[in-house]
């Protein structure tokens, strides 16, 4: 047998874990003690949402109470769309992850909360306060001669209590205007139904929000067939109902009637009748002299001697 060299190196230690996958993604993790968000994997592997609302989630969790983080903010801090920020809050929003109220203010400006859940469905837990320490006990000291209470003053006789001022009756409150009705062409037509459906339909390609249902667009469709019959182009219609969308739209299918209505442009004039073309020249077959006539034949002279001979 051959003998061992106690002097021949060691074999080298492998800096890779003995449950390294042999394939796949190899976490090195570190310990984080400050700045950082606990973030569940229901969120961060959840199969219903993109990749865009689960890193604005991400974003939203890590911020500070009373941040910003309208659409406005959030396109000025990452390189998306506005569009593509609003899909992603929706997405959220139909996730559970965030709920936006409207409310509106003393002052009467309206303003929109919003509360960001790290785990929808899950009863939010308040933070709980530092408790406070009882008051320590003073300390004893020689006991002094307590003071006599000194005799009660006689108490003032009460006045009598000021009659309280008459209070105007509550307004009544005002009922709200009834909406105008959706209008609606006069001599509707399949062409026009069919490109009504169709402008509607693609509005989506404009804009993510303008989606409408299929109940929405049959109940538009009229509306558009007015806009139609008054000659007004489908360019001109489209841009017209997908421009300028205010933030926090939760409801397209209202805006678009309301624009339907409001907007609505006047018929056009009804055009002027051609002028009357005068007969054309024709070559009298007896004197051969050039007349006006809708037809060839005699010119007047002709006839009159044909008639008086």
């Amino acid at each position: 047998m051959a003998l061992k060299n106690p002097s021949a190196p060691s074999r080298p230690a492998s800096r890779v874990p003995a449950t390294t996958p042999s394939s796949g993604v190899i976490h090195a993790n570190s310990r984080h003690t400050s700045h950082f968000t606990v973030v569940g994997n229901h969120l961060a592997q959840h199969r219903g949402l993109t990749l865009v609302a689960i890193g604005l989630a991400l974003h939203i969790q890590s911020l500070p109470a009373g941040a910003r983080i309208g659409i406005k903010c959030l396109t000025a801090r990452f390189p998306e769309s506005e569009a593509r920020i609003a899909s992603a809050l929706r997405e959220l929003e139909a996730a559970g992850y965030l709920k936006r109220t409207r409310e509106r203010l003393p002052s009467g400006r309206v303003v929109t909360r919003t509360v960001s859940y790290n785990k929808p469905g899950a009863a939010a837990h308040p933070v709980p306060r530092p408790a406070q320490r009882a008051p320590r006990p003073a300390r004893e000291h020689a006991a002094k001669p307590t003071p006599k209470p000194a005799p009660a003053a006689a108490p003032a006789p009460a006045a009598a209590p000021a009659p309280a001022p008459a209070q105007a009756p509550a307004p009544a409150p005002q009922a709200k205007p009834a909406r105008a009705p959706l209008p609606a062409p006069r001599h509707p037509s399949p062409d026009g139904t069919r490109l009504a459906h169709r402008i509607l339909v693609e509005l989506r390609r404009d804009d993510p929000r303008l989606l409408l249902s299929e109940a929405d667009v049959a109940r538009l469709a009229p509306a558009v067939s007015a806009w139609l019959e008054r000659e007004a182009p489908p360019d001109a219609v489209r841009r017209t109902l997908s421009a300028n969308l205010p933030d926090g739209l939760r409801n397209p299918a209202a805006l678009l009637a309301h624009r339907l209505t409001a907007l609505l442009p006047p018929p056009l004039p009804a055009a002027a009748p051609a002028p009357a073309r005068p007969d054309p020249f024709q070559t009298c077959d007896g004197c051969e002299r050039a007349f006006r006539a809708p037809e060839p034949g005699l010119c007047h002279d002709c006839l009159r001697v044909c008639t008086i001979g």
